[in-house]
């Protein structure tokens, strides 16, 4: 089902336009045609960084717009008349960690959101059931007044009589089940009974709030999935690798010190590999990295290197994964070899975008690619999993390295338009120039669903990093 919120490729960075930052960020690409499957850009730029101040400005844009327009349709298409977003402090419900204003780190003692569909043509009800006023959700409780929180939120629903209740409960979505059995329990007790029988799990509702893209957002997914393009890269030349001196730890080191000095986050530990000739790399795949990472490893001339990499800015998450080659002494371009191996790679890649289409389960999706790469003759394991608030985000999965038979449960789940997600997958090529060894050419790059095409946020790796450059 196409979805009433549409957006087309980013254009300029309208959403800075206001703070006077927009020269902090480098012009967003805006794709078209074959574009959509264009190659990241080689121009060496790197965005710049907003300050903290700005950053929390662009944040609370962002979070009003998607209150504006996000909740609605998906409260609209799910059905849902009221919706219960609950936590106490440090125990945090992953929905309600991006519904918080950006200088609040935490709910504090209890927060009780709460969002009322009041009908057609009429905005969503917003409502904070805790002592202060939380971002775009006004104070609704007085404990002067009221001093039991649940009885006073029992009060607004009575008030309002809404047919179905959601509250953050799901048995196969972890990002959906945030509301805790204490939490859940208390609001239980403090219902009338005939509420109790409308309380229904949020699952779909939370999944649509966290997966879908807002145009505000698109504007800017460009630059945050730039700056990690322009780090691998970084950390992918002379500047940091001296071979036969410097280790895959050490560029590991590098990427997290890059990070914390441009003050942004990671959301997992990056890993750097190695897959060379005439050795047995011992490495085994998992979820795209290697399950059984070999100790400290030396990068030598002639080595095939392989980054994971991510970062979080502006409350994004990015998820790289990306190849480089080490030049031989002589050597002025990688093996043809491995050259053709990334290209089948880039073809996977098409494969598996090519089978996207609304409404289509992940697990269709899986077999259909599957199905489509076999038939080609590529060695093909994908797994391949959205991206957004967070690293492994909410909506369809696409296979896991372990599971290629397709994951019951969130595999099932639909694709819908204005998504994020990351192109995960690995092709197995041999090599004539290795004495057909095979290597894994393991690749993961940010993209974006719009309903009709899947397109490269900042492009995607068409050429292998050489060393140096």
């Amino acid at each position: 089902m196409r979805r009433e919120l549409r957006i087309k490729a980013p254009t300029v960075a309208a959403v800075l336009l206001a703070f006077g930052v927009v020269p902090l960020l480098a012009q967003s690409h805006a794709p078209s045609g074959r574009d959509f499957a264009d190659a990241q850009r080689s121009d060496g730029v790197m965005p710049g960084v907003l300050p903290l101040r700005e950053r929390a400005k662009v944040i609370d844009r962002w979070l009003e717009r998607r209150m504006e327009v996000v909740v609605p349709e998906v409260m609209r298409r799910e059905g849902v008349d009221l919706w219960i977003v609950a936590a106490r402090e440090y125990n945090e419900d992953p929905v309600i960690e991006t519904m918080l204003p950006a200088t609040w780190m935490a709910a504090r003692r209890r927060t009780v959101l709460i969002l009322h569909d009041q009908g057609p043509n009429r905005p969503i009800e917003r409502l904070a059931a805790a002592r202060y006023d939380i971002g775009p959700f006004p104070r609704a409780w007085d404990p002067e007044a009221q001093p039991d929180q649940w009885a006073r939120v029992a009060e607004i629903i009575k008030e309002r009589d809404p047919r179905r209740i959601a509250v953050n409960r799901s048995e196969t979505f972890a990002l959906a089940d945030g509301l805790t059995g204490t939490e859940y329990d208390q609001l239980m007790a403090a219902l009338p009974a005939k509420y109790r029988e409308r309380v229904v799990s949020a699952e779909r509702l939370a999944i649509g709030w966290l997966e879908t893209r807002t145009a505000e957002e698109m504007e800017v997914y460009p630059q945050v999935v730039r700056i990690a393009h322009r780090i691998i890269a970084e950390g992918f030349s002379a500047q940091v690798i001296q071979p036969g001196v410097t280790t895959t730890d050490d560029v590991v080191w590098w990427y997290r010190e890059r990070i914390s000095d441009l003050k942004l986050a990671t959301w997992f530990h990056p890993s750097v590999e190695v897959q060379r000739a005439e050795t047995d790399p011992g490495l085994r795949g998992g979820q795209g990295n290697f399950a059984d990472r070999p100790e400290e490893n030396v990068i030598l001339a002639g080595d095939l290197l392989h980054v994971d990499f991510g970062i979080t800015y502006l409350r994004l998450n990015t998820d790289t994964q990306q190849h480089a080659y080490v030049l031989r002494p002589g050597e002025t371009d990688a093996p043809d070899g491995l050259k053709r191996a990334l290209a089948i790679g880039n073809r996977l890649q098409d494969v598996l975008t090519e089978n996207f289409a609304a409404g289509r389960s992940g697990n269709d999706i899986l077999a259909g690619a599957l199905a489509q790469a076999t038939a080609e003759g590529i060695a093909a394991t994908i797994y391949t999993h959205p991206i957004g608030f967070h690293g492994h985000a909410a909506g369809p999965t696409i296979g896991l390295w372990d599971q290629q038979g397709g994951v019951p449960g969130r595999g099932d789940y639909p694709l819908f338009a204005n998504t994020a997600h990351s192109i995960e997958l690995n092709a197995a090529v041999e090599i004539p120039e290795w004495g057909g060894q095979t290597v894994r050419i393991m690749l993961e790059e940010d993209a974006f669903f719009d309903g009709d095409r899947t397109w490269y946020i900042d492009g995607r790796q068409t050429e292998l990093w050489l060393i140096p450059r």
